[in-house]
C-alpha cells in the first residue's frame, strides 16, 4: 500500500491550541466528507461535547468513516488531536454533571391557572450516575 505524507504546505489547523493538528491527506475531497473543515469541525465538537457519537452527528459523518479516516497513513496528528479533545470534552462534561449533582437544579413547572412551582435541590441521579463513573484523567499531573 502506498504512503500517504503530509503535504508540507498543509496549514496547520487550530494552531496556538493543544488540539493542533495536520489535516489528513486525502486522495479526492468530497463537497460532504472529510476536508480539512470537516475535520476541525470535528475536533472542535469533540472538545464540546466529550462524545464521538454527538461530535460526528453534528458535523453529518458517520462513524465508520471517522475511525478509517483517523486509520489512514498521515493521521498520526489528527489522531492525536482527537484524543486530546475527547479527553478535554469528558473532563469538561464530567466537571458539569457533578456540578449539577452537588449544587443541583432548579426546576420550574407552570401549573394550571398560572400556578408557578418552583423547587429546587440535588439531582440525585446524577450523583449516583457520577460516582459509579471512574473520573477521568487530570490534564498535567495534578
Amino acid at each position: 500500500m502506498e504512503q500517504i505524507e503530509p503535504q508540507p504546505s498543509a496549514p496547520l489547523l487550530l494552531a496556538g491550541t493543544i488540539f493542533a493538528f495536520i489535516p489528513v491527506p486525502l486522495q479526492r475531497v468530497r463537497a460532504d466528507g472529510w476536508t480539512p473543515l470537516a475535520q476541525e469541525r470535528f475536533i472542535r465538537a469533540l472538545e464540546v461535547m466529550g462524545s464521538v457519537r454527538a461530535a460526528l452527528r453534528a458535523v453529518g459523518i458517520s462513524r465508520n468513516s471517522a475511525y478509517k479516516l483517523r486509520e489512514r497513513p498521515g493521521a498520526d496528528s489528527f489522531a492525536r488531536a482527537w484524543d486530546a479533545a475527547l479527553d478535554c470534552g469528558r473532563s469538561r462534561a464530567f466537571d458539569v454533571m457533578l456540578d449539577r449533582a452537588m449544587n443541583g437544579i432548579t426546576t420550574i413547572r407552570i401549573r394550571q391557572g398560572g400556578h408557578i412551582d418552583i423547587s429546587g435541590g440535588p439531582d440525585l441521579a446524577i450523583l449516583r450516575g457520577a460516582m459509579q463513573e471512574e473520573p477521568p484523567p487530570r490534564q498535567g499531573g495534578r
